[in-house]
């Protein structure tokens, strides 16, 4: 059994605090942590009436260091999430089921712990599919 380091359970933690706020915005979980060869996205999530889903990528930094907590999303990270996402939403359609247009969100939150820092949530904060 491995043992989840102080880095990764902070991250963990961020998680579960994006997801928790997200839901009492009324957006309903659809997965968490889904991964495939592109990459992970933390959270996927249905907007209030099921019209949009939004794919969360959740940044956690203790420091704002060498700039916003967001921006470590860089290009690169967005490419491989786009296609992450494609290929989510092409596993949704052969399960017969039409996925509603999606954005691309991140929240990041900086602070000295994941339960303290300051949340902030951009929406649309690159590309989408449709």
């Amino acid at each position: 059994m491995t043992r989840a380091g102080p880095q990764r359970r902070a991250g963990q933690a961020g998680e579960a605090r994006a997801a928790a706020f997200l839901i009492t915005q009324g957006y309903k979980l659809r997965a968490r942590n889904w991964h495939c060869r592109y990459g992970e996205w933390d959270l996927i999530l249905a907007a209030p009436g099921d019209q949009l889903w939004a794919f969360v990528e959740v940044r956690y930094r203790r420091r704002p260091l060498g700039g916003h907590t967001a921006a470590t999303v860089t290009p690169a990270k967005q490419r491989r999430l786009t296609l992450a996402a494609q290929l989510y939403l092409a596993a949704v359609a052969e399960a017969q089921c039409e996925p509603p247009p999606c954005r691309f969100d991140v929240i990041a939150l900086t602070g000295p712990t994941p339960a303290e820092a300051h949340l902030e949530w951009i929406r649309n904060a690159f590309g989408a599919v449709n």
